[in-house]
């Protein structure tokens, strides 16, 4: 079911949700958080997908607030939406475009519209505020999600995240790396557990997954970490590989193909494990998990991203293997 309402109010918005509640039961109670998405008018359509399917993990309230980009007052008004139903997955879905000087204040668009004593989460599927806890949307929401990949320069971003981190920030580039760190991690944890010695980490220049996996390793193993660059990833295949080096011999996993990797172990047989590129659904449904700060991700960050903070060494572009 969708309702729009042009040339609307925020009080004409909230007013014909409770309409909805009451005449269809259609909107279901018991949702545990709101969602609120800040994007431009291209990018609602992608992000409310990405929300739906991760909504029926956790049933939300998603405003998705988009603007023009345009300053004109001439233009000034707010056109609104509300999908419930199949239309919503398992949650309510508002979408505001709001045009001109109604855009200036989206604190005061999504007040009036959140769920009563439940915790706001705010993501910026693409350009970020400079200083999301600082912003508008930032300042009410307990959880602050932005996407480094998504920044006009990524590696710059990840600079101005550590500046400027605040418990409660979380980023996509970090949320891709779960599964990375899950099968390193598991890998450590087996014989003959002999002391690493030294990294490598190979992916794209313009990944910043790249860098955050190489900060991670440095920082937990305490070891020297090489990065190698291969060229921008027009594809989205995301990390290429790591090779941890031991005395026994080196341990390495090579992704040259879209989710299969390539496990290489010494006196062991060559295997295959799944490690797909991870979706936003996939990064949404992960940092929704959990409201509180994720503690490690804030010391990675701010530890090694900082203006002053030496990098890792960076290798010479390759040409990538796939």
């Amino acid at each position: 079911m969708i309702v729009d309402l042009p040339n609307t109010t925020i009080s004409k918005v909230s007013k014909q949700i409770i309409q909805i509640r009451e005449q269809g039961g259609v909107v279901a109670l018991g949702r545990v958080l709101t969602l609120v998405i800040e994007t431009d008018f291209e990018g609602i359509e992608p992000a409310i997908k990405a929300a739906n399917d991760a909504s029926r993990e956790h049933p939300c309230r998603i405003i998705v607030l988009a603007d023009d980009n345009s300053n004109s007052a001439q233009n000034a008004k707010l056109d609104a939406q509300i999908r419930v139903g199949g239309d919503a997955g398992a949650s309510e879905v508002i979408v505001l475009r709001a045009f001109g000087e109604a855009a200036s204040d989206p604190e005061s668009l999504v007040t009036g519209l959140l769920l009563p004593d439940a915790p706001v989460v705010a993501w910026w599927p693409d350009e970020a505020p400079a200083k999301a806890a600082d912003s508008a949307i930032g300042r009410i929401a307990t959880r602050r999600i932005t996407d480094a990949a998504s920044q006009k320069d990524p590696h710059a971003f990840l600079t101005q995240l550590a500046n400027t981190y605040t418990p409660g920030d979380s980023d996509f580039a970090w949320t891709r790396l779960t599964p990375w760190r899950e099968q390193l991690a598991t890998i450590l944890d087996q014989p003959p557990y002999d002391k690493v010695l030294g990294v490598e980490v190979t992916g794209p220049v313009d990944s910043p997954s790249v860098d955050l996996l190489a900060a991670w390793l440095g920082i937990q193993l305490g070891v020297e970490v090489n990065l190698i660059r291969t060229p921008a990833d027009d594809q989205k295949h995301g990390l290429v590989g790591v090779k941890l080096k031991r005395a026994s011999g080196d341990i390495e996993i090579v992704r040259n193909e879209p989710g299969v990797a390539t496990l290489i172990q010494p006196s062991q047989p060559t295997r295959e494990i799944s490690l797909p590129r991870r979706s936003l659904r996939d990064c949404l449904m992960e940092d929704l998990r959990r409201l509180d700060p994720d503690e490690i991700f804030g010391k990675i960050v701010t530890r090694s991203f900082k203006e002053t903070t030496p990098r890792p060494t960076v290798t010479a572009e390759r040409k990538a293997t796939n």
